[in-house]
């Protein structure tokens, strides 16, 4: 089993807030692989599925982001999860908008919601870090994130969420690798090598054949005294 936790805070308020792109993305699994119903449960809102042949309990904290882990730890332990059988879905400020990196491990680098979970269950759980950008000074971070995202990041939004949901199953039996190429592959898609080159106009032909001269003997002789 699979304890998929995704960060944000609870109420209408913060819904679109960048800070609440880890609910977003359980959201979007959810709906997508037909799981149940959310129900009130640890202190958060709890919905169970399965992706692929995984049983998977994907996890909304209701506490707020800095006590995030008291929900997380409530679950882990209810279901006897090691650590290591939780993942993270969190906004990311260090990676660029509509990056995403799979990490295990490791440090908060100051997050709060990710602050409580290592307070609560340790630091070796898996993170799927879901890039927001920075916003270029730090004081202005807070602001940042609990602000919604702009109506001009909605297309990368949705498919990185997308992506997600698509490499979800993946995701569930530790294929790393697999589950990036399905976010890739919203995120970035190849060319397609059946699309027609462009056309260009030919240029015409320089003629090899030498000039046809229809002049009579007199006029040639004339012309050489023009």
């Amino acid at each position: 089993m699979k304890l998929f936790v995704g960060l944000g805070n609870p109420g209408q308020k913060y819904a679109r807030n960048r800070h609440n792109i880890g609910f977003m993305a359980v959201d979007r699994i959810s709906e997508d692989h037909g799981f149940g119903p959310w129900k009130s449960k640890f202190q958060g809102e709890l919905s169970e599925g399965r992706l692929g042949s995984e049983k998977v309990m994907l996890l909304k904290p209701q506490t707020f982001m800095n006590r995030s882990g008291q929900s997380v730890g409530e679950a882990m332990r209810f279901y006897k999860l090691d650590s290591t059988d939780v993942v993270v879905f969190h906004d990311e400020l260090d990676l660029a908008p509509c990056k995403v990196r799979v990490k295990a491990g490791g440090g908060h680098a100051g997050h709060n919601g990710l602050r409580s979970i290592h307070d609560h269950i340790g630091a070796a759980y898996d993170r799927v870090r879901l890039g927001i950008g920075h916003p270029g000074r730090k004081e202005m971070v807070s602001a940042y994130v609990l602000n919604d995202f702009a109506k001009s990041e909605a297309d990368w939004l949705d498919d990185v969420l997308r992506g997600i949901s698509d490499g979800a199953a993946y995701l569930a039996q530790d294929e790393g690798g697999k589950f990036m190429n399905a976010v890739a592959l919203r995120t970035a898609p190849p060319r397609s090598s059946k699309t027609p080159a462009p056309k260009t106009e030919a240029k015409p032909k320089a003629s090899t054949e030498p000039e046809v001269d229809n002049r009579s003997a007199m006029q040639k002789l004339l012309d050489k005294f023009k």
